[in-house]
């Protein structure tokens, strides 16, 4: 048996190639992203990016009813997306195991809310299991496709950004072969029209309640006897932290956080004198063990916000405030587009025609804050457009003349399409900036329907994003150098000028994919510059100041642009070979 240490995202991979699984799809999304990446070096398993979440859900789910093994993979806000396939197929069953992987984020380190996907399975009905570290998260992964396939039921394996992005000692076991399950037609089963509807819910209670009852028995619920004086209830990382700050203790650990193990937690209660329950964001476990009428304490001391840690433990419930636990400082960073990022040279024309941006989620989130100051809301995926046309029917067509919806590539193959539909069929006359770096930015460059590249590195049909919205009905599409900021001037004037709707295509591609080369750095001359700092308001991180005032240029960030040289009317800045 070979041990290997693993990402908690790369043990996830490895527990669905050792469990046979056969065919897995995903939207890239910070902190589950990592999955995908490592599910390609196994070539059992066909691997897919997916437009969004709710595809690649609805991809697993037809893998499942043709008899195979499958898995979907999203962050919690993507699990929204998903939700629509994921509760029906709640009441549908599987016929192959089908596993979720809900990556959530407390602390919200890359997400727009810190949403409890527990709450959601719970809603839905479906199990959830929730490892604690690398080799559980490979193991209960594969837990989770023997109890989908026992227990008919799709299963959620929850995992948090702590636990992805974290490593851990993962023993390597070989890949189980799974036959291949007969598709039977089976109308009842995978029709949910209301007839059939009705009698498969009362299935699903059935399930829930048999796999509540079975839960006391499952190994990944387990009581941990010591000083009985205190006892936790917690699950996943917070077990960590349990372990760390309070080592004496007596604690019980579940594995399957929904639904819960009655017996075994009033079991547990029973023995211990003070009960607590330690567990991240919302008060899933809490609510229920209070509604049984087991008295402990929770929520009273433990916030419902960010990351749990082991100080905070100490803090909470030992008392302890020593300065040696405290965490400790690093400095801070704040968020900055990159140097030679196309959003910046967008953003820094929309700041000069005091133009506001209905955002998206992705890197140009960051036009947001100063320098830039251009972006002022951001929702959801493909919420830009949708934004942007709801204030025009608020306001009227003069209102919406000086703001432009802007969204970037992959969000617009994920949403953004349906949103542009809308704003076409019901008369909109806004206008849509779709920029366009070739990837999937902020989530670490992964590839889309629009690039011409699989998730398996295949070459592909790219979707043309001009012939798509013309085919939409949108008669005027431009696209234009990111960088050209004269001609994109120009553009947005005239297109925000419009009685119509209109999309602007910025075509430039992100400064860090592989194989861009930049043969040239801007370099300052400081004989010609007047101090006016007219090329420092779009905020590079590669241009400073000297103590006399003028400017410099950091030549290891610089990637040559130019944005910087346009908007410099002095030449006092020039381009030459790195």
């Amino acid at each position: 048996m070979e041990k290997k240490i693993m990402l908690g995202n790369e043990a996830i991979a490895r527990g669905a190639y050792e469990a046979g699984v056969k065919v897995s799809a995903a939207y890239p999304g910070t902190p589950s992203t990592e999955i995908s990446e490592n599910l390609v070096q196994y070539k059992e398993i066909y691997s897919e990016w997916s437009p969004n979440e709710k595809v690649a859900a609805e991809v697993a789910i037809g893998a499942s009813i043709a008899g195979v093994r499958a898995m979907c993979s999203m962050k919690h806000v993507g699990v929204n997306v998903a939700s629509d396939p994921l509760y029906t197929i709640s009441y549908g069953g599987v016929n192959g195991g089908l596993v979720l992987v809900a990556a959530d984020d407390p602390g919200l380190y890359s997400s727009q809310n810190e949403q409890d996907t527990r709450m959601v399975a719970r809603a839905a009905q479906v199990p959830v299991l929730e490892p604690s570290d690398s080799e559980e998260a490979k193991e209960f992964v594969k837990l989770a496709f023997e109890l989908s396939e026992q227990y008919d039921t799709p299963v959620i394996v929850r995992t948090t950004t702590r636990l992805a992005h974290s490593q851990g000692l993962v023993e390597l076991c070989d890949r189980k072969e799974i036959a291949d399950k007969p598709y039977e037609r089976n109308v009842a089963k995978f029709v949910m029209m209301p007839g059939n509807a009705k009698h498969r819910h009362v299935y699903v209670e059935q399930r829930l309640k048999k796999m509540a009852e079975d839960g006391a028995s499952f190994a990944i619920n387990k009581a941990e006897y010591n000083d009985t004086s205190i006892g936790f209830i917690t699950s996943g990382i917070p077990y960590q932290y349990v372990k760390e700050a309070c080592p004496d203790v007596s604690v019980l650990k579940l594995g399957m956080v929904h639904p819960l193990p009655r017996k075994l937690i009033e079991e547990f209660a029973s023995k211990v004198d003070k009960l607590y329950i330690f567990e991240e964001l919302e008060p899933v476990i809490e609510e229920q063990v209070k509604a049984w009428g087991i008295s402990c304490i929770g929520k009273e001391i433990f916030t419902v916000q960010g990351e749990y840690s082991a100080n905070m433990l100490r803090k909470a419930v030992l008392g302890e405030t020593e300065e040696l636990k405290a965490a400790a400082q690093v400095p801070a960073r704040p968020p900055i587009l990159c140097p030679g990022c196309p959003h910046r040279s967008v953003f820094s024309v929309l700041n000069k025609l005091k133009i506001h941006a209905a955002g998206d989620i992705g890197c140009y989130t960051l036009g947001a804050v100063a320098p830039l100051n251009v972006v002022d809301t951001t929702v959801c995926m493909g919420a830009s457009i949708s934004t942007l046309h709801g204030m025009e029917k608020a306001k009227g067509k003069e209102y919406i003349k000086n703001w432009v919806a802007v969204i970037g590539d992959s969000t617009f193959m994920h949403t953004g399409v349906n949103s542009l539909i809308n704003m076409v069929y019901n008369k909109s006359t806004g206008t849509v900036m779709i920029l366009d770096n070739s990837t999937t930015g902020m989530t670490g460059h992964q590839d889309h329907a629009a690039t011409g590249k699989t998730l398996m590195g295949e070459t592909t049909k790219a979707v043309n994003l001009m012939q798509l919205c013309k085919a939409i009905g949108v008669e005027h599409v431009i696209e234009v150098n990111a960088f050209d900021t004269a001609e994109l001037e120009r553009v947005i004037k005239e297109e925000t000028a419009r009685d119509d709707v209109s999309v602007i295509i910025t075509k430039s591609p992100c400064v860090l994919l592989k194989g861009n080369v930049f043969p040239d750095v801007c370099v300052p001359d400081s004989d010609k510059c007047k101090k006016c700092g007219m090329c420092l308001r779009p905020g590079c991180p590669a241009l400073t100041k000297n103590e006399d005032g003028t400017i410099a240029i950091d030549a290891t960030m610089c990637n040559g642009c130019g944005l910087c040289m346009q908007l410099c009317k002095f030449d006092a800045i020039k381009k030459q070979a790195r």
